[in-house]
């Protein structure tokens, strides 16, 4: 009995401190289901209309004022017409390049190209079947060899004189003279120098119109204007190579 007695209270001292379970569906509006259940029945029975719930109110309304109504719609749609545009110029540019024919676009569903043999307005000369219903071995030779009889090469003749000229011909003089600028012919002062030269120079637009002053005025042998120091018979900077070259072809 004394046994009974002390299993007892040992066992509601455990039941006392074991921790309560927790109702898994308070908090979360289902905690008066029952209670709420039960008074509409009880109501339905009186005779009573059953109590309405009433629905708290919002805790918090936002205030912030949002931007115009389909902004983000806009400026997609504004998105959509620009690329829509490059598209269209686009395919204008490839049609343009194309003849004006619509681009063919990849894909394997196109049907095969068609494949022209022989179209109209297409040269068929390297078909040597389709030539050799026009014209034969024997015409071409023969006709080869007319080309070759009317072919004429023309020798170079002496130069032209120049008509109204009224000053030294500076291309006759380059074509008679062999030596190049810079190889002393001809005696000149010991008063002339480079640096004089090229003030004096300096009053003339080219080199060409230098040469035919200084060939008006007595030279190559005589330097009355001071346009050759180094007696080279060429005048400042002017060169007679250009004018040879044509003459030997190179």
């Amino acid at each position: 009995m004394r046994f009974l007695v002390a299993s007892f209270f040992a066992l509601s001292a455990v039941a006392a401190c074991s921790p309560s379970i927790p109702d898994s569906a308070a908090g979360v509006g289902f905690d008066n289901v029952d209670g709420n259940r039960r008074a509409a029945v009880d109501a339905r029975l009186e005779g009573r209309a059953p109590s309405t719930a009433v629905i708290p109110p919002a805790a918090s309304v936002s205030t912030s004022t949002l931007g115009p109504q389909g902004s983000f719609t806009s400026a997609a749609a504004t998105a959509s017409a620009a690329d829509d545009s490059l598209e269209a110029d686009a395919m204008a540019a490839l049609r343009a390049a194309n003849s004006g024919q619509e681009p063919l676009q990849a894909s394997p569903s196109n049907p095969p190209p068609q494949v022209v043999s022989n179209s109209v307005g297409i040269s068929n000369e390297n078909d040597f079947n389709a030539v050799s219903d026009e014209r034969s071995i024997q015409a071409d030779a023969a006709l080869r060899a007319q080309n070759q009889a009317a072919y004429q090469v023309i020798q170079p003749t002496a130069l032209p004189t120049r008509e109204g000229a009224t000053g030294p011909n500076i291309v006759d003089y380059a074509l008679r003279t062999t030596n190049v600028v810079g190889q002393s012919l001809y005696r000149r002062s010991t008063f002339a120098s480079k640096a004089k030269e090229e003030r004096n120079c300096a009053a003339y637009a080219s080199p060409d119109l230098a040469q035919e002053a200084f060939l008006a005025s007595g030279g190559p042998e005589k330097d009355r204007e001071g346009l050759d120091s180094d007696g080279d018979g060429f005048a400042c900077t002017w060169n007679p190579a250009p004018f040879r070259a044509v003459r030997s072809g190179n």
